[in-house]
């Protein structure tokens, strides 16, 4: 049987509609999720450089556990799992009571996924700066903190910004996965137009285009706070 292609179902209510929500949690999703991937991976980057055996192998657990555990089996442990082992009381206004848990643990899990990435760039950037920035915040009289606040975190934000323009394109397209426990995001209003018009080739077209679109935006977007937080003379000439 012949394809029948019809592109301006796209157009037309409701599934245009459909779109734009999708689009909508999409950003709420990805959004909130880079917050507190930004949040989670900086410290635990940090705790990473200390000097403290007990830090380290704190930041080193944290890594390991959620960076070695694919992201599916991650959102099901906390959307299905975590409410279960939670104290009664908890687990039930969770599930009974909390508005819109789905979303609130697609946001966790995906963030705390996406910081045990940013806090091994992040180690890697406190990393490479040269021990003599250390020495020489000691001779000034600095503590710990201020070193990191005024030295070593400015120099190693420079460093790390590129790698951080490809999670934040992560977070955008690994937050489709939301939609298995039950978020109905961009993949998944493509994916329930198609079961309401059999058109599934236009919807997910539709789905696709809007997704480069975004991660499009973000790439702009990060290249332009590289270019403004550069030091003169080390970007290359494109």
């Amino acid at each position: 049987m012949q394809y029948r292609w019809n592109w301006t179902i796209l157009f037309v209510e409701p599934y245009f509609g459909w779109l734009l929500a999708g689009v909508k949690w999409t950003l709420l999703v990805a959004g909130a999720a880079w917050i507190v991937a930004l949040a989670v991976g900086c410290v635990v980057g940090v705790l990473s450089t200390l000097p403290s055996r007990i830090c380290r192998a704190i930041a080193s657990a944290y890594v390991d556990v959620f960076r070695n555990i694919p992201l599916l089996l991650q959102l099901f442990l906390w959307y299905f799992v975590l409410p279960e082992l939670l104290p009664a009381g908890f687990g039930l206004w969770i599930k009974r009571d909390l508005p819109m848990p789905e979303y609130w643990f697609s946001v966790a899990g995906l963030g705390c996924f996406t910081a045990a990435r940013i806090a091994e760039q992040v180690r890697a950037g406190i990393e490479s700066i040269g021990v003599g920035q250390r020495m020489a915040a000691a001779a000034m009289g600095f503590t710990t903190a201020q070193t990191y606040r005024y030295i070593l975190l400015p120099l190693a934000a420079r460093n790390v910004l590129p790698p951080l323009t490809s999670e934040a394109l992560n977070i955008i397209k690994n937050s489709s996965l939301a939609l298995t426990v039950g978020v109905l995001e961009l993949t998944g209003q493509s994916r329930q137009i198609e079961a309401a018009t059999f058109q599934g080739i236009e919807a997910l077209t539709a789905a696709t285009v809007i997704y480069v679109m975004l991660t499009l935006c973000v790439i702009v977007g990060m290249r332009a706070v590289e270019r403004r937080v550069a030091i003169p003379g080390t970007l290359g000439r494109g």
